[in-house]
């Protein structure tokens, strides 16, 4: 007789190790790790066979090379005459800057249409249904291709552009709208929003943690938006000069000046993953909200809540328990799929790193350089929403 451990009971004979279930499993691990192990070594060894059979080799030392070539667009400084480690720095900045800006519009629109999916008026939950069916169900690069080349190539040149209200300009060259300057008095108000940002989430940690042991802080949430729109709205005023004036575009004959500019690439690149992206999100959304129950609703109306107060206080705040997980996936699909953005013409990361591999010679250096790009951000973002995951997430008592 043994315990349930794997133990022998005192006075029994001990259990042979292949009948012991502590032996059989350390066993089995060793021989997944010894098996996985065997079979990267293979891989690794081929890739060594085949990379001296071409004569290639890895090296970094390119990455101090003089890069040579130009890259249309940039978040920083940038020039040929930089080396190919601060070009393929560019490239991933800008794969950044659109996986930064496409999740933050896909959560915006997605849970906008989530909700209008379970909307009871039926022309808004026809077209909802509609748009998300339509997106989710054809091919990323087929939408970006009719983006790319039927919408915005297409529009009209530079001296004819489409002017939407705030000095918003639409041509073939992409999208200008005005972009803030700051002032002298920027340091002050930066200061402020700073403060005011530090303030409200020190009131809502220390807050949540005392209504989590039943003594919650009187207003806390109303005194962390006062903190957090007060101080700097208070800087704003008391400064002699505005802190952020805009800086609008300037139309000429064969160009536009000033202002911010989206190329026609970024343009159709960022509406294009914010639309196919948004399609998977709505149906997270939906299916969170429908994952609560229909009693949470109806005991929320019965204390006098109105509809819209069901749904902010009551019915997101326990779906975000269902929806947060998946809505990571999401999140890590947008930013691998930006590298799509090498069929139109977009210098991401992956479209400057096949510039950089064809020149110097270097291809796995320069897919691993990517890889760990890719990696590097998908870990950074998994641990983000476990980190919200764990406060959002059913505690039990």
């Amino acid at each position: 007789m043994t315990e349930a451990t794997g133990r022998p009971h005192p006075g029994h004979a001990r259990v042979p190790p292949w009948r012991d279930t502590r032996v059989r499993a350390l066993a089995l691990q060793v021989l997944v790790v010894g098996g996985v192990l065997l079979v990267l070594g293979a891989l690794l060894a081929n890739l060594l066979t085949e990379m001296g059979e071409r004569r290639l080799t890895f090296d970094l030392g390119f990455l101090r090379t003089t890069a040579g070539f130009e890259i249309g667009e940039h978040v920083i400084e940038y020039s040929p005459r930089d080396s190919y480690g601060h070009a393929l720095l560019v490239g991933a900045l800008n794969t950044l800057l659109v996986a930064v800006l496409g999740v933050i519009l896909a959560t915006i629109l997605g849970l906008i249409v989530g909700v209008a999916r379970l909307s009871g008026n039926w022309l808004v939950n026809r077209v909802a249904f509609v748009y998300v069916e339509l997106f989710r169900n054809t091919p990323l690069l087929v939408q970006l291709f009719i983006l790319y080349f039927a919408v915005f190539l297409q529009l009209p040149p530079v001296r004819d552009s489409i002017t939407l209200p705030g000095s918003v300009y639409l041509n073939q060259r992409g999208v200008f709208m005005p972009r803030p300057v700051t002032g002298e008095s920027a340091d002050a108000f930066l200061l402020a929003l700073g403060v005011g940002a530090v303030i409200a989430l020190v009131l809502w940690v220390v807050g949540s943690r005392r209504a989590a042991a039943g003594r919650p802080i009187p207003h806390a949430t109303l005194l962390g938006l006062l903190a957090l729109v007060g101080l700097p709205a208070l800087a704003w005023l008391i400064a002699p000069t505005a802190p952020i004036v805009l800086e609008d575009p300037v139309v000429g004959r064969f160009n536009i000046t000033g202002g911010l500019t989206f190329s026609s690439a970024f343009s159709a690149l960022l509406l294009g993953l914010v639309l196919y992206t948004a399609a998977f999100i709505a149906e997270v959304v939906r299916g969170g909200i429908q994952a609560v129950s229909t009693g949470q609703r109806e005991a929320a109306r019965a204390i006098g809540l109105r509809d819209g107060q069901v749904l902010r206080l009551v019915v997101l705040p326990q779906a975000l328990r269902v929806i947060v997980p998946p809505l990571t996936s999401q999140y890590l699909n947008l930013a691998k799929n930006s590298s799509l953005a090498i069929a139109i013409g977009y210098p991401d990361l992956f479209n400057v790193s096949t510039t950089v591999a064809n020149q110097t010679g270097q291809p796995v250096a320069v897919i691993a350089f990517v890889m760990l790009i890719y990696l590097i951000m998908s870990l950074v973002t998994s641990l983000v929403m476990n980190l919200y995951n764990r406060t959002v997430r059913l505690r039990e008592r």
